[in-house]
Formats: structure tokens, C-alpha cells, sequence
């Protein structure tokens, strides 16, 4: 405990703004330097490996850290980055001019989600805080992006929606009221996605105050202009949302203009699960962005356009008008490469507009910021002209941003073409663009020659040929002499200070001069700050259309991406219907065809619909392809409804509103949850909310459990879709004796992946063929996994065995104890089904 009383009166300032903010590391600024103490020192100190120290002595010692204040932003950002927020307090007047305490107040705090600085930002994609309110199984969420100015809310039931949503946006931050941390099951869900959890007070989630925030925000009396005004939970989730934001960054967010409305329904649901194993923006074994989806569209030249790609890729859209429309975009740019090339080249020079607004308005925009603006502006009017002979709707809307030209050609006028990086030192404003800074400017200029005029005057007067004259912060300008020339200084001057090598002396006249010029430097870097504030409010006039060039400016980009992949991977344009058929000929896996070097990827067809091909039973050995196939035909419908062409021969794809997958096998530690449970966990997810318009994809459903569960979990889970929800579905399995599904309900078609063999040899060919097959090669796949040779002969051995008996009955050979060692180490690579010593089915062969 600190004993507040025995504290310096600075200490005591540190301590009461500390109190305010008590879950935050309180930086403040001293000098050049932003030093934290007590136990944000101490924090700071292990987290960013730097010196822990301390100020004063006794009962006023204090623990200290500190930090370079041109260095702070990598700090900070190493700091966010692992979850903690930041308090900023800076000098709020001139230490020179302060009488007693110099007085200090915070500026901003700094979050996970409420980041504006480009360094701490991953251009290519958003970053959202999300805001949560629960009454009963509804809930609301709101998002926000304050370096874009994005700001959007939906309203919804059920929990599993709620965590596929916050699974889509995979926001840094979120906000939810301080009595929903009682949800422990609910909290930990999203902590477990690695999102930030601040609750905050259920008065700021209260209906009156987030109404009074919103209405306060937007300057508007009613909300009904902003399509929320009959929507109480959204009301409660977005005026908590500003509020905390208003909190934070201390000044209005203005560029949080608007709020978009959108309803979960307009797009394909993808929950968590089918977002990992379709590897979308993250791949399952790095979870880096390496042979995702997102790379291999991602050719975007700008941010903004990076942005959107991922967007649509983890928002598929469900209305064919729309999609059609993304088609037609597409299609013209895939057809004109031409048009797609002198586009591309504008794109160059084109930055990150809506995040340079953001720092406009959020006071920490640079000059460099509004150079970068400004040539992006340029490339506007370009951008228009090559737009004009375009025939398709989207690019016709595209074309219709303002040219911003008023906007340009201010920046033009008043800010240098190449600024210093920070606005400190001054020279960001052109010379010409306001009359007092041109004066104090050259006076400046021409007190900087008379300094050098009046050294050759010095020494010619004193016969001093080594005299200098020198600066510093100090005493300003002075004259240096050395020793042995102390016997020739003039009477007039007068002695300031005695140094090793000499002394330093100043005169009247060179007084009077430094203060002509440092006064004009002072007064000329006051007006340029003065200017470019001035010139960021002209600028913010124009918000919305700089947003809405921005937008337009990344759609475009997106489409050029994925008219590049189209044109380079040899996709077509899909039929894109409202019917519940899909057919796919010759349909390639996107991301996987990429990698392959030394052999060619084998195309297949696929044909699923709700009546005679509702389920397609695949069989075949491990390593045949049956995953890479279920997971292409997930990927191409989903690019499908995404606006994208797809890696196909042809193909005519129904709308699907949502895509579930149940692939692959992994523990979830972190609940304590086996790998079966977490199988029959996604398996009940798919089972409860799959409709007859979704893709469902099934990889060996009740592999996790002994034989003869699994077998019955399989049947029964693939008998109730096909009786009970009608869902398009993939069901892979090396269970043999699902082949005999199609013979109980209607629906199904047994499917294979093609193998031949060549004496212990199996080839993979990865065509899949119609008719199942009763063998999985299970041994063949485990040589070629490398187990050891004595292994697999056994294995042979064995499979042998349980071949020539009928009904499974008693072996008729001895075991010894090594073999029953060896085969349960072989364990389910070999995949036949297995008994115990009372003819029972169960995974592991022997007890």
C-alpha cells in the first residue's frame, strides 16, 4: 500500500490520475521520457524487458520505468498486443510557463480494439471492438473499427450464433456488462477465441443511457433516421459501445458517422469450426495466413482492398441478385486485362485512405499522413476515367466517387511534399501559404547568416582565428575561445562560463540577435501547428465522401483480385441459382492445386440435390484424398456465393445458407473436453441447426470410440439428416457397412476414391467414382506411414486371420505378448474392425 501523504506533490498528481483509471498502465510524460511507477513500473519492466529502477528515498522511494517518448508507439503496441490497456497523461502546458506543478492530464487510453496508430495495425484487416448485450437467449452485438470508421449491429438468438458471428469479425476487444461475468461458460468461450473481456457498468448497457449516448452522438433527437429505433438491444449494445469509446479516446468520434444495420441472415452462416478446417484466413497447423484462402486471393494493391477481400471470403452472400452482380464486375475486368492492368498501376499510389481519416480525426494525423492522402486523391480522377466505357452495374457505381479535387488541391497548397516525420521541428508547411510564417521564416533564414557574418567579423576584430560561435538549449548563442587565446578578447565581452579547453562568452548585440531568432523559430513552428490544425478541419468537411472513395476504392481492388485469380487459375463464372441443386464438373481444390509441384491435381465432379443425391457415402484408404475432395466442394461454394469464379470446368451451385464441416480429430484442452467429445460436440451443432438449404461436410463421424459406437453413431447421425433435416451432405467413413445405407433410406449414393494396386503396392488415382468399395488398405497406408517392417507383417498376418473367420469367432492361432503389443501400437491405422475375447467389436484388439 503507498502511503499517499508521504508523497512528493508530483507523486501525489501520478497517484490521483492513477486512481481513475486503476485497470490501465497509467505513461506518463516527463521531459523526453514516459515514465510509469509502483506497479506499473514493475509490470512494464518484465513484460518489455526494460530497466526497473526507482526515484526518491525512504518512504518516498517508488518503483520507475521508463520509456524514449519518440519509442513509445513499439512500446505501447508490444503492450496492446498482449492484452493490456494504456493510459496516456501528457504535459498540458509549457513547463517553462508553469508556476509550481507542471500540470499533466490524460489524453487518451489505449485498447486492443480502439487503435488508431498504422504500426500497431495489421493493414490488411480490420480491427474490431465488439460490444455484447444478452436479455434472456437474445442478444445483441455491435462492432466498431476506429482506425476505418466502420460501426455495424445485428441482433440474433442463441449462443451458437453469437460465437460464429464474433468467430467471423474475430474482434481484439469486447465490451460487455459487469453482471455477465457471472456467464462463466459464455466468458470463457470468448476468451478462448483470444478476444480481450472488459466488462464495464450495466448503467452504461441501460436503455435510457445508451439511447441519450446515441441520440447525443449522431446529433440527432430521434434514432429512426439510423434504422434503429426499434431495436432496444442494439440500442443498449452501440450507446454502450460509443460510450466506452468516448471514454477512452477522449475526443468525439466523429467519423463513427453512421451505423449499419445487417441481419445475420444475409449471409452463410460459417461457424468457428468451418472457418479452421476450410482453413479461410488461418491454417490449422500454424494458424498463420500460409496456403489459406485469404493468400491466395489476396493480390489487393491497397488496404482497403485487402480488407474486403477477407470480408467476403468469411461473408458469403445468400442473395443470387447480388452475387450475380459481383459476377458481372468480374467478369468484365477478367475479359478487359487491359482495363485490370491500368487500374492495378493507379493502385500503387493509392494508401490507406480511411485509416488516415481516422487519424484525422482522432487529432494524430502527421503531415506525412495528408502527403499520403493527397497522391492518393490524385490517382482518383484516373481511376473515374478508366471507369467510364465499363458496362456492368457494379464498376458503373464505382465510377460515380467524387473526384475530391477541392480536397486535393488543399493539401497541395499548404503542406510540403516531403515532411518531416513528426510535426515537433516544424518545415510541413509551404512556403507561400501564409504571409506571417513566410516573415518569420526569412528572418529566421537571414538571423542564421548574420550568426555566420558576425563569427568572420569576431574573429578579424579579435585576431582569434580559432573563435566559434555555438549553440545550445542553455545559453543559446555564445562565443568560444580556446586558452591560449584568453589575452586576445575584446573588452565588451562578458564572461558566462568556464570550460576545460576555454571559456564562453556572449555579447550585447549577439543577444539581442538570438532573440530575434529564436523567437521567430519558436512563433513560426506555433503558426504551422496553428495550420495544419486548420487544414484538418477543412479536410474532415469532406468525411463522407472520403469514406465513401475509400469503400469504392476497395471493392474495386477486390474485384481486380479475384479477376486475377480467375484469369491466372483458369476459373469460370458459375450458375448461380436459388434451387437446392449443386453440381460441380471437374471442380478443383483452390488452395491445394496451388501447392502441388510434381503432380497434376485430379479434378472430380460432384452432383448433390435433396431428393436422389442428398448424401454422398465416400469410402477409400487414408491419404486417398476423400478430405481434400469434401473440403473442394465446400470452397467452391462458398467463392461461389462469395462473388468469386471457381476452380471448375463448369458448375451450377444452389444457394446454401450454411456450410458445416466435422473433419479431422483433436483434443480441446482447454475445456477438458477428449476428442470424441469434441467430435460429438460439433456433430450436435451440425444436427440441431442444419437446414435443407445447408452443406453439411462428415469425415469419419465416430472414429473417436470403440468399433462397434462408432459404426452406430455414423448410421444413426446420417439416417436422421437424411429423414429429419434433408441438409446436402458429404459423409466420408471407413465404416464399409455404411455402403448399405442407400439400401434402407432413400437418398444416398455410394461414392469412392479410386486406388490400384500393384502387388503390396497401392497407387492413389483421387478420382471418385460411384459404387463403394469394402476395403481401406489400412496396412498398405501404414507402410507407408513407416512403421516398422516386422510390424506390418504381423498386421498382414493378422488381417488374414480375422479375414478367413467367419462371424469373428475365436482365433484359432496363439498371440504372444509382443504381437499384442505391437498390433495395439499399430492401433486405428489399421482399419479393420476389432474384437475382444468375447467376439465383442471394440477399437483396441486386445485387452
Amino acid at each position: 500500500m503507498v502511503d499517499y501523504d508521504s508523497q512528493t506533490p508530483m507523486m501525489q498528481q501520478i497517484l490521483d490520475i492513477k486512481k481513475k483509471y486503476p485497470d490501465s498502465i497509467l505513461m506518463t510524460r516527463m521531459g523526453d521520457f514516459y515514465e510509469l511507477f509502483f506497479d506499473d513500473a514493475k509490470l512494464a519492466a518484465r513484460e518489455l524487458d526494460i530497466t526497473l529502477t526507482s526515484r526518491g528515498g525512504n518512504q518516498r522511494k517508488v518503483p520507475l520505468a521508463g520509456i524514449p517518448y519518440h519509442a513509445a508507439d513499439i512500446y505501447i503496441a508490444k503492450l496492446v498486443k498482449k492484452g493490456y490497456k494504456v493510459t496516456i497523461c501528457e504535459q498540458v502546458e509549457d513547463p517553462k510557463k508553469a508556476v509550481g506543478l507542471v500540470k499533466r492530464a490524460v489524453v487518451r487510453t489505449i485498447t486492443p480494439g480502439a487503435v488508431v496508430d498504422a504500426n500497431m495495425l495489421d493493414s490488411g484487416s480490420n480491427n474490431y471492438i465488439l460490444s455484447i448485450f444478452r436479455y434472456g437467449d437474445s442478444f445483441s452485438i455491435s462492432l466498431a473499427d476506429i482506425s476505418t470508421g466502420s460501426f455495424m449491429t445485428t441482433s440474433f438468438e442463441g449462443v451458437g450464433k453469437l460465437l460464429s458471428e464474433i468467430s467471423r469479425f474475430s474482434p481484439k476487444e469486447c465490451i460487455i456488462p459487469r453482471t455477465a461475468l457471472l456467464d462463466k461458460a459464455l466468458i470463457s468461450d470468448i476468451k478462448n477465441l483470444g478476444i480481450y473481456v472488459n466488462p464495464v457498468n450495466d448503467d452504461d448497457f441501460s436503455l435510457d443511457n445508451s439511447r441519450s449516448v446515441l441520440e447525443k452522438h449522431f446529433n440527432t433527437r430521434y434514432l429512426e433516421g439510423f434504422g434503429i429505433k426499434d431495436m432496444p438491444l442494439s440500442i443498449r449494445s452501440s450507446g454502450a459501445l460509443v460510450k466506452y469509446l468516448l471514454d477512452t479516446q477522449l475526443r468525439e468520434m466523429s467519423h463513427l458517422n453512421k451505423i449499419n444495420v445487417y441481419s445475420i441472415d444475409d449471409y452463410m452462416v460459417l461457424d468457428r469450426q468451418t472457418q479452421r478446417n476450410l482453413e479461410l484466413c488461418s491454417n490449422i497447423s500454424e494458424g498463420s495466413v500460409k496456403g489459406t484462402l485469404f493468400e491466395l486471393f489476396d493480390r489487393a494493391n491497397t488496404p482497403m482492398g485487402a480488407r474486403v477481400v477477407k470480408r467476403w471470403l468469411i461473408h458469403p452472400l445468400i442473395n443470387v441478385s447480388v452475387i450475380k452482380k459481383r459476377y458481372d464486375g468480374v467478369s468484365e475486368l477478367t475479359m478487359n486485362i487491359i482495363l485490370r492492368k491500368d487500374l492495378v498501376d493507379h493502385f500503387d499510389d493509392v494508401y490507406d485512405i480511411e485509416r488516415i481519416l481516422s487519424r484525422i480525426v482522432c487529432g494524430s494525423a502527421n503531415a506525412r499522413d495528408l502527403v499520403a492522402l493527397k497522391k492518393s486523391l490524385y490517382e482518383i480522377p484516373h481511376i473515374k476515367k478508366l471507369l467510364l466505357s465499363c458496362g456492368s452495374s457494379i464498376l458503373k457505381e464505382i465510377s460515380s466517387m467524387d473526384s475530391l479535387s477541392e480536397a486535393f488541391g488543399l493539401i497541395d497548397l499548404s503542406i510540403t511534399d516531403e515532411p518531416p516525420a513528426t510535426l515537433r521541428d516544424g518545415g510541413f508547411i509551404k512556403d507561400g501559404y501564409n504571409a506571417e510564417l513566410d516573415e518569420l521564416r526569412s528572418l529566421s533564414r537571414d538571423g542564421k547568416s548574420w550568426i555566420a557574418k558576425i563569427e568572420d567579423v569576431e574573429r578579424k576584430r579579435s585576431g582569434i582565428k580559432s573563435l566559434k560561435i555555438k549553440f545550445n538549449k542553455v545559453f543559446g548563442y555564445y562565443i568560444e575561445v580556446s586558452n591560449s587565446n584568453i589575452g586576445q578578447v575584446p573588452e565588451d565581452y562578458i564572461r558566462k562560463q568556464t570550460i576545460v579547453n576555454g571559456e564562453r562568452f556572449i555579447t550585447a548585440e549577439l543577444k539581442e540577435k538570438e532573440s530575434q531568432i529564436l523567437g521567430a523559430e519558436e512563433k513560426s513552428k506555433a503558426i504551422e501547428t496553428e495550420i495544419f490544425s486548420e487544414v484538418l478541419v477543412r479536410l474532415l468537411k469532406y468525411m463522407d465522401k472520403f469514406k465513401d472513395v475509400a469503400e469504392k476504392i476497395g471493392v474495386l481492388d477486390a474485384l481486380c483480385c479475384f479477376s486475377e485469380v480467375a484469369s491466372q487459375n483458369n476459373y469460370v463464372r458459375p450458375d448461380i441459382t436459388d434451387s437446392n441443386v449443386l453440381k460441380i464438373i471437374d471442380g478443383r481444390h483452390p488452395t491445394i492445386e496451388k501447392m502441388l509441384t510434381s503432380e497434376r491435381f485430379v479434378p472430380n465432379d460432384t452432383v448433390l440435390d435433396c431428393s436422389d443425391n442428398m448424401m454422398a457415402v465416400i469410402t477409400g484408404p487414408n491419404m486417398a484424398g476423400k478430405s481434400t475432395y469434401m473440403r473442394q466442394v465446400a470452397l467452391i461454394v462458398l467463392l461461389a456465393q462469395a462473388g468469386s469464379f471457381v476452380p471448375v470446368t463448369s458448375a451450377s451451385i444452389g444457394i446454401v445458407d450454411r456450410i458445416f464441416t466435422r473433419v479431422g480429430a483433436h483434443d480441446d484442452i482447454a475445456t477438458g473436453q477428449s476428442t470424441f467429445m469434441v467430435e460429438m460436440n460439433e456433430t450436435a451443432n451440425i444436427l440441431n441447426n442444419a437446414t435443407s438449404r445447408s452443406l453439411v461436410i462428415l469425415d469419419e463421424i465416430g472414429r473417436g470410440t470403440s468399433t462397434y459406437d462408432g459404426l452406430s453413431i455414423a448410421w444413426s447421425v446420417a439416417e436422421y439428416i437424411l429423414t429429419n433435416i434433408g441438409a446436402k451432405t458429404l459423409f466420408a467413413t471407413h465404416y464399409h457397412v455404411m455402403n448399405k445405407l442407400k439400401d434402407n433410406v432413400s437418398g444416398v449414393r455410394n461414392y469412392h476414391v479410386s486406388v490400384r494396386e500393384d502387388k503390396d503396392d497401392i497407387i492413389f488415382l483421387r478420382k471418385i467414382e460411384e459404387g463403394g468399395v469394402d476395403k481401406s488398405y489400412g496396412v498398405e497406408v501404414a507402410r507407408l506411414a513407416g512403421l516398422p517392417l516386422e510390424v506390418i507383417n504381423r498386421a498382414r498376418e493378422m488381417q488374414a486371420l480375422f479375414e478367413a473367420e467367419d462371424n469373428y469367432g475365436a482365433m484359432f492361432s496363439p498371440v504372444d505378448n509382443n504381437t499384442k503389443k505391437l498390433i495395439d501400437d499399430l492401433g486405428s491405422r489399421v482399419d479393420m474392425p476389432s474384437r475382444d475375447k468375447n467376439g465383442r467389436r471394440q477399437k483396441t484388439l486386445f485387452d
